[in-house]
């Protein structure tokens, strides 16, 4: 693995520290009046997901972790197991609902992803940044609600429930963000 000093650490980068494996969620450089410089870092182990912050001299030197991200399509869902399909081998593969969180609402059969792996460890399930849906059930509109910039609840066919502008009605199609399940805009049709 390739080393890295303290100081070239930045956010985003996943590093081999203290037995563990981290991705940097944040950086601060400090240079105290006395003593050396080092860097503050905000850490998330990947396979716990337990966060710490902790100080690296900014002349250690830490193992910089290497990744391999990989396209995969998703087959189905059993329970809180979800299969995928290697796009190049055709090998399947069976990923627990906590590997993916709470954006596994929004996976489709047949949906392409990203899988990011350590090894031969699963580590995250990325799906596309948006997916188009249809709308359920969409609450009525309150006489008066359109006039200022106001939201409604809406049920999906995914069964998540969305806040939309008061103009959706059932049946449309509308784009959510996988991330936070917000909406995005409405489907021209």
């Amino acid at each position: 693995m390739p080393k890295i000093e303290g100081n070239e650490i930045r956010v985003g980068n996943v590093i081999e520290h203290k037995g563990r494996v981290w991705r940097v969620l944040k950086t601060e450089h400090v240079k105290p009046g006395k003593g050396g410089a080092y860097m503050q870092l905000e850490l998330r182990d990947l396979f716990d997901g337990n966060k710490t912050n902790d100080r690296v001299r900014s002349a250690e030197t830490l193992e910089r972790v290497r990744l391999e991200q990989l396209p995969y399509q998703f087959l189905f869902a059993d329970g809180d197991e979800y299969t995928f399909m290697d796009q190049d081998t055709f090998e399947q593969m069976t990923v627990t609902r906590d590997v993916i969180g709470d954006s596994a609402a929004f996976l489709t059969e047949g949906m392409q992803v990203e899988i990011e792996f350590y090894g031969e460890t699963p580590l995250e399930v990325r799906l596309p940044e948006t997916v188009t849906l249809t709308v359920t059930y969409a609450e009525p509109v309150v006489k008066g609600q359109t006039a200022s910039a106001s939201y409604k609840s809406a049920d999906l066919e995914n069964g998540v429930r969305v806040s939309v502008p008061p103009h959706i009605e059932e049946g449309q199609k509308v784009v959510v963000k996988t991330a936070d399940g917000s909406y995005v805009e409405k489907v021209k049709e």
